[in-house]
């Protein structure tokens, strides 16, 4: 699919209260490793855990309070609208509250599937891919060095051949890029403090 916008920003859209409440409460509940693709378990082997820090090191919490969807959701569908993009969606996955600390990074990837969701017992999920994709920034760049939000609208696994864009609109605290989650991007490590974020991804039925 050719586009004309990779992603679509809004700087500081965030006010710096709501961010701040969202870091609190996220710090009040448990952390976990975060993992990659269908790799969903509490309980890894030393091999699946060194597999996984080749292609990611962060530690997320899970949320999925109708609050923090109402304050991000009205930039999802501006930036759809904006972006000429207009993907049809409507459910959004649990947020996920992902923290970086020094060293700590995300690898290339993409946020979407080869498949759609096959959960017959959620009809929110079922049949349906992921379509646009959202990181929030919580902390602002002068709390940390490194974790550079990057796309590449290269497929870095087909061609040595970049073509990467690093996302500098986003550095300042409470602003928001949304992109098609089929974009190839990535996490560079973070080499001073630590960086927060909020991901958000929305599903529709498969493009037609």
């Amino acid at each position: 699919m050719n586009l004309v916008n990779y992603y679509y920003y809004f700087k500081k859209a965030l006010s710096p209260k709501f961010c701040n409440e969202v870091l609190q409460f996220a710090k009040q509940k448990q952390e976990q490793i975060a993992t990659t693709g269908f790799l969903q378990k509490e309980n890894l082997s030393k091999k699946e855990l060194k597999d996984l820090k080749k292609k990611r090191d962060s530690n997320i919490i899970w949320l999925n309070d109708d609050w923090i969807y109402r304050e991000i959701h009205p930039y999802i569908h501006e930036a759809n609208k904006q972006a000429g993009w207009n993907f049809e969606w409507d459910w959004s996955e649990s947020c996920q509250f992902t923290k970086y600390s020094k060293g700590q990074y995300y690898g290339w990837h993409r946020d979407s599937w080869e498949a759609p969701y096959n959960n017959i017992n959620d009809l929110n999920f079922h049949k349906k891919i992921r379509k646009l994709s959202v990181t929030c920034s919580l902390s602002d760049s002068s709390k940390y060095k490194g974790g550079e939000l990057e796309f590449n609208f290269n497929n870095p696994e087909l061609t040595k051949k970049q073509n990467i864009r690093e996302c500098k609109e986003i550095l300042s605290q409470g602003s928001i890029c949304v992109f098609p989650s089929f974009v190839w991007h990535r996490v560079k490590p973070v080499t001073k403090g630590t960086r927060y974020s909020l991901v958000l991804w929305n599903l529709g039925y498969p493009f037609k």
